[in-house]
């Protein structure tokens, strides 16, 4: 299905809407001065700082949008890549996890916001090269060696910047801040990201296949290069807040944070989640184009319902969080996610509305995942810690999702395809994986009940942190109603 999908105008407006709010909040001096009075000194750094992080949030969606996941995806697909190569392109952001304890150690090393900006801005660039691959004489086996090396190599100079930026956030952000920030922030960054999300996809499905899909590809690159390089010039006007001066980590830095009780919870809650999630999480993408026949177009616009709902729900939780904590909202969107591979078992390339369900809940649930699992780790353990941990965490999580994609790619090709599709008359071959999925996401967030050893998270507060976003998304759709 290669025709364009076109939005509802109340579902972009609401988009807009609810964007703008946040939007307002974060440039218009947002958020209030620390001291209650009038802005002067540091507090004016951090606000400019603060405000130039929105806008770099902005930009980066929109090197996501023009040289993300599904731009990589369109590159594999359109040089004839397999499907466990398209897999691992899908699986590249979690399999380099695995040089998170290096990038731990960079950022120890040589300062938090100066690695930071350094890794980021590689990543960023790392791609540019396809953007000559159509103007190149090379084989087509040669393109896809390039296209993964440039991807394998981009994905793990982002988890070094990563690592290190989120350590310079946990500075940079008042800690009482910390929810409703970046609850606007990803509402921005959302708004921002899906409308360029759109546009790119009705680009690919304009160019169909063939030298004009080439040249429509390495275009998108350039684009991704200039976004990438105002990115960079955002986060240069973010300062860092005072700290020691680096020194080179110990063995014991290291492995510190893998001795408290309370992180190893998280710990054991991440590769158990992560390992559920990633057995099909490689694979929608590739069933919605390959299996359902759905042009790039449709595969943006279930990205897009999923933002519209994560931009009204993202500000939400994280008032949610900043009030009960990031455990709570954890676990209430782990349950609320669980269940989500199971409504692609209905769908056929005639029958596609339950991605669209998938869309809405999933945008809710993975908004607030998403600012938990961020969260979560800036609450453990001591300041000087943090690169570590947020290593430990995003390590372990990330290989187990890497290993879970491996292993659900081999299984589903070498597993008998009656037992691979359930026995279903016409199946993909994928509805195994995404049973398994399903319940191993559902076991999983019994074990965030668990991450934290002070006391399990009781079933009455995941109840509140739940009830108390859906009673804040009621109110905020009668005033757009207004």
């Amino acid at each position: 299905m290669h025709s364009i999908v076109r939005l509802p105008a109340a579902l972009l407006r609401g988009l807009f809407l609810a964007a703008s709010a946040p939007a307002l909040g974060l440039l218009r001096g947002a958020p209030p001065p620390l001291g209650g009075g009038r802005a002067a000194g540091p507090t004016s750094r951090v606000r400019t700082s603060l405000r130039a992080a929105a806008a770099e949030g902005v930009f980066a969606e929109l090197v996501a949008a023009t040289a993300g996941p599904t731009v990589l995806t369109g590159w594999a697909l359109h040089l004839g890549a397999s499907a466990l190569e398209v897999g691992f392109i899908a699986a590249l952001p979690q399999l380099a996890q695995a040089v998170q304890l290096p990038a731990a150690w960079t950022t120890a090393t040589f300062g938090r916001r100066r690695v930071a900006v350094t890794a980021v801005a590689l990543s960023r660039q790392a791609l540019l090269p396809l953007a000559a691959l159509p103007l190149l004489p090379l084989s087509v086996p040669a393109a896809r060696a390039i296209l993964l090396a440039v991807a394998a190599l981009s994905a793990a100079l982002a988890v070094v910047g990563n690592n290190a930026w989120s350590a310079w956030m946990g500075e940079l952000v008042p800690a009482r801040l910390r929810g409703r920030y970046f609850g606007r922030r990803t509402a921005l960054c959302t708004a921002g990201g899906t409308l360029a999300g759109l546009g790119m996809a009705r680009l690919l499905d304009a160019a169909g296949n063939g030298r004009a899909a080439s040249l429509t590809l390495g275009g998108l690159e350039l684009a991704a290069s200039t976004f990438g390089a105002i990115t960079t010039a955002l986060m240069l006007r973010q300062h860092e807040p005072p700290a020691p001066a680096p020194a080179p980590p110990s063995l014991e830095d290291a492995v510190r944070p893998l001795r408290d009780p309370d992180a190893r919870a998280v710990l054991v809650y991440q590769v158990a989640w992560n390992a559920s999630v990633g057995l099909a999480g490689g694979y929608f993408t590739f069933h919605l184009l390959h299996n359902l026949r759905a042009g790039f177009t449709l595969v943006a616009s279930h990205a897009a319902i999923a933002a519209a709902a994560r931009v009204l729900s993202a500000p939400l939780w994280g008032r949610v969080l900043d009030r009960a904590g990031a455990r709570p909202v954890l676990a209430a969107c782990s349950f609320a996610a669980a269940g989500l591979p199971l409504l692609w078992l209905a769908t056929s390339p005639g029958v596609l509305w339950p991605i669209g369900v998938d869309a809405a809940i999933g945008g809710i649930a993975w908004g607030g995942h998403a600012l938990a699992t961020f969260a979560l780790p800036l609450e453990i353990g001591a300041r000087r810690d943090r690169p570590f941990q947020l290593a430990a965490f995003s390590m372990a999580g990330g290989v187990a999702y890497a290993v879970a994609a491996a292993v659900g790619g081999v299984a589903a090709a070498a597993l008998p395809p009656e037992v691979a599709a359930l026995g279903r008359a016409g199946g993909h071959g994928l509805e195994l994986l995404f049973v398994v999925s399903a319940v191993g996401r559902l076991a999983s967030a019994m074990l965030a009940l668990r991450t934290d050893v002070r006391g399990a998270v009781s079933l009455a507060e995941v109840h509140r942190a739940a009830t108390g976003a859906a009673r804040g998304a009621l109110a905020y759709v009668r005033i757009l109603r207004r």
